[in-house]
């Protein structure tokens, strides 16, 4: 059953493409009641500009159990048109203090990622903040340039569905397809075993990062030692936590199911920082 509930947004990933959803945000955070949420699938360019979410900010959703997905926080919106934006996204005043109380209120940030991946297995979670012990690389790979023709061909018919109702321009903007990221790029890390891990960053930010640094300096290579730079030389200052979830294809099965869909990095208290 639909219920109107209030999510504190702290994960957008990277835009995928789907056969059944079209372009989809995978969008997580924190519920009212201080657990954790998925709202998949959520197509966030079709949303009216005006609730065009933004990370750290209150919304509120009309949801429900999302029953074709067996991971145990997913839920979809029942109406995309009584999604509403509340106030603004919270700020980084005092140390990111306010966006801390959210999101550690009733969630611990796991440091043995076996344990963390036990849990996934046994379908007790696939949300989860996971402090690493040390972080060992930063890793660019470069991957397939352009998305895959039947997903492109899927999302060409159902445009040339609408275009009875719109027009070619109106269509044209509405399946714009956002462009694909030609380079994965991953952390590795210990956990606090020393068990070392590589898992890839999905995250929205990573991906406009990369674009708009590209814009900037004309240079892929340039654009990749820029993304490095902030994710690598300025997190590290930081006190990075990952925020990692499961795969729905990998979940509860596989060896390691999570890929990590959002950083939060609040600056180093004075005493975290003589340690």
């Amino acid at each position: 059953m639909s219920e109107t509930r209030k999510v504190f947004i702290t994960v957008k990933t990277y835009p995928t493409l789907s056969k059944s959803y079209d372009e989809l945000v995978c969008t997580a955070g924190i519920l009212d009641d201080g657990s954790w949420i998925r709202v998949y699938p959520l197509p966030f360019r079709k949303l009216d500009y005006e609730n065009r979410y933004q990370k750290y900010q209150w919304m509120e959703l009309p949801i429900e159990r999302n029953l074709a997905d067996p991971r145990p926080e997913s839920f979809k919106v029942t109406d995309l048109s009584k999604v509403k934006l509340i106030g603004t996204p919270i700020g980084t005043e005092q140390g990111w203090l306010a966006r801390k109380e959210i999101i550690f209120a009733k969630n611990k940030a796991y440091t043995n990622l076996e344990a963390l991946i036990k849990l996934a297995n046994d379908n007790h979670l696939s949300l989860a903040t996971f402090k690493p012990t040390r972080l060992l690389d930063f890793v660019v790979e470069e991957t397939e340039r352009k998305w895959g023709a039947e997903h492109l061909e899927t999302l060409k018919q159902k445009a040339n569905q609408l275009s009875l109702f719109q027009t070619e321009d109106e269509v044209r903007k509405e399946f714009a397809v956002v462009d694909k990221l030609p380079y994965k790029f991953s952390y590795r890390f210990c956990d606090d075993t020393g068990k070392e891990s590589t898992l890839m960053i999905e995250d929205w930010e990573i991906g406009a990062l990369y674009w708009n640094c590209l814009q900037r300096s004309g240079s892929e290579e340039a654009a990749i030692e820029q993304v490095k730079q902030k994710y690598w030389d300025t997190f590290l200052k930081n006190d990075l936590h990952l925020f990692l979830g499961t795969t729905r294809q990998f979940h509860a099965w596989a060896k390691n199911p999570f890929v990590i869909i959002g950083v939060f990095y609040p600056p180093l208290d004075q005493q975290q920082a003589l340690f």
